[in-house]
């Protein structure tokens, strides 16, 4: 004990600082204050307005230094850390100090992360992302009676009537950081079914998903016909088209319905299948039918219109259909993304 006396009595007074934060929230923990004991005592400690968020149910908490709720707009954070939870991102925590922040203002926000992280824990259900698979199953499944499917919403915290989003997703990015950027501030939930992610979320944003990513987007405002109808937008994405919402589809979610037997024995599907041994044909074929249009498609491609122009004959003679012909451009490209589904 001498020698930690010692060794304590040396430390300058910044130091002595941070071990008092550490000691005031070691104190708040075995309290098991709950999230706005922690505001209060933080915004007392830091003597600024201090701000807790959770990203799943979208819930804000910002306390004065009085210990009540601020009302003013909010001013930029001066000082913020994020809260992780199972090694996933579940909020925020933040300072609004008028003009610089002060040396302990960061040992603060990481002590209060930390105890709003365990205070999610413990009063649950946890506001992560990632959810029950079993859970999202009865949310999704058709087979499910809707007392069910209601009673597994509620326990994935979703308000009873709000509407949900179904969306279904393949990344090379973990899933909760998917869901968490196609709904960054309302509840969300993510789970993996098969070889397919499923996103259940109040909103989407498909226009801040990273390239990489390919999400097919359910309509309907049923759980388990919009998760069909997210399945089906997801098998026609494309690298040029990465995101799908089903009711964008039209007819073409017909072509979902066809046996696969019956894609394979038609011609057009078996020219498409002889093609698809040289990607820079079927490039640009995909890029003349996107487009309609040889220059398009030649800007699309980065390449010499003229270029563009040989390459299309060579296809057109390897389809057996006109291309420039608006039923020859109808028949390629219908045949083009039948040959796509059969491959999904």
């Amino acid at each position: 004990m001498e020698a930690l006396a010692v060794r304590l009595s040396g430390l300058d007074a910044l130091a002595e600082g941070a071990i008092r934060v550490v000691a005031f929230y070691d104190t708040l923990m075995r309290r098991r204050v709950d999230l706005p004991a922690l505001a209060r005592a933080s915004a007392g400690l830091a003597e600024c307005v201090t701000g807790i968020r959770l990203h799943g149910t979208g819930r804000t908490i910002r306390v004065a230094p009085d210990g009540l709720d601020a009302t003013a707009p909010p001013s930029p954070a001066s000082t913020s850390t994020p809260v992780t939870l199972d090694e996933e991102e579940i909020g925020t925590v933040w300072l609004e100090r008028p003009g610089p922040a002060v040396p302990l203002d960061d040992v603060l926000l990481e002590r209060l992360a930390l105890a709003v992280a365990g205070v999610v824990e413990r009063y649950g259900p946890a506001r992560t992302t990632m959810a029950d698979p079993a859970l999202v199953e009865l949310v999704v499944g058709c087979d499910g009676d809707e007392a069910a499917r209601a009673r597994a919403l509620r326990l994935l915290g979703f308000a009873a009537g709000a509407p949900v989003r179904v969306v279904a997703v393949r990344s090379p990015l973990p899933l909760d950081r998917v869901g968490g950027l196609l709904c960054p501030d309302r509840p969300v939930r993510a789970a993996r079914l098969a070889d397919v992610g499923v996103v259940l979320a109040a909103t989407v944003d498909p226009a801040r998903l990273p390239a990489g990513v390919r999400a097919g987007i359910g309509t309907t405002e049923r759980p388990d016909l919009a998760w069909r109808e997210a399945r089906t937008a997801l098998r026609f994405t494309t690298a040029r088209r990465p995101v799908v919402r089903h009711d964008a589809l039209g007819a073409l979610a017909l072509l979902a319905r066809v046996p696969d037997a019956d894609l394979r024995g038609n011609t057009d599907v078996a020219a498409i299948a002889r093609i698809a041994d040289s990607p820079e044909d079927l490039d640009t074929l995909d890029a003349y039918c996107a487009t309609g249009s040889l220059r398009r498609a030649a800007d699309l491609l980065h390449l010499h219109h003229s270029s563009v122009s040989r390459r299309l004959d060579r296809i057109a003679a390897a389809l057996g259909v006109e291309l420039t012909d608006p039923a020859g451009l109808t028949r390629a490209a219908l045949a083009l993304t039948a040959w796509r589904l059969l491959g999904d």
